[in-house]
């Protein structure tokens, strides 16, 4: 008896100290996300300021502050890679799921101020200093870089009405034009992740209310003829996917 005794103590002994190992490695992560989560959450403040009128009309300076985030972001990215044991990415992905897609947003958004291109998952990943292969383990998950490109299409609702009320009637037209092509991918995707399918049913109705600023542009005779021409046949045939959406 006294000897299954001491066995049981023991067992559970191996097992407190699993425990205790176990909470002090989430303390570490969850320091580190919190510190991550700092840097994220002021790229995000600043890159608020290209809403404003002066911001509009000099994004360039919003952009440069907003990029100085990114190396310090990527080297917290490299401290949490660290301290996470092979095999274990989704064990502990919970603590920085959220702010990781807000990461992928802040990066989007960027990219496309300066160049009105998509910003691939290989050119986030790579500024993040994360890996794209699962198997490589920290990695920059897809959905989580799908979720931060519908962030990054809301965003860019706002931004096109705030554009046209500011008087810079070219960016709408450029939004309307990116937004289509990204939505026209996302329809290639099966939506199995119920997350991602009621967050893509909000894409929808953001680029409706960009669709909405563009005509309203073209009706007021605020673009060229072939400019209302294209905005025309882009309103009508969203008009079309909406109707055969409902039938």
């Amino acid at each position: 008896m006294t000897t299954n005794s001491e066995d049981m103590l023991s067992l559970f002994e191996k097992f407190q100290k699993y425990v205790e190992e176990e909470q002090a490695r989430r303390e570490v992560i969850q320091e580190s996300a919190r510190e991550l989560e700092q840097h994220i959450r002021q790229m995000m403040t600043i890159l608020q300021g290209i809403h404003q009128d002066t911001g509009i009309k000099d994004s360039p300076k919003v952009i440069n502050r907003a990029k100085e985030l990114v190396g310090p972001s990527s080297k917290v990215y490299q401290k949490l890679s660290s301290g996470i044991p092979p095999k274990e990415y989704y064990k502990y992905h919970e603590i920085w799921r959220g702010i990781t897609q807000k990461a992928v947003f802040c990066i989007a958004l960027i990219e496309f101020l300066l160049s009105g291109k998509l910003a691939s998952r290989e050119q986030v990943a790579a500024e993040l200093s994360l890996k794209i292969d699962q198997s490589e383990g920290f990695h920059l998950d897809l959905e989580d870089y799908l979720h931060g490109l519908l962030q990054l299409v809301s965003e860019l609702s706002r931004l096109a009405v705030n554009s046209a009320a500011c008087g810079d009637y070219q960016r709408p037209v450029a939004i309307s034009q990116f937004v289509n092509e990204l939505n026209a991918g996302f329809r290639l995707l099966n939506f199995k992740n119920d997350s991602l399918r009621k967050h893509y049913d909000c894409f929808k109705y953001d680029l409706k209310k960009i669709e909405e600023v563009v005509y309203d542009l073209s009706i007021r005779g605020l673009k060229s003829s072939e400019t209302k021409s294209n905005v025309d046949a882009s309103h009508t045939s969203n008009i079309s996917d909406d109707s055969q959406m409902a039938s």
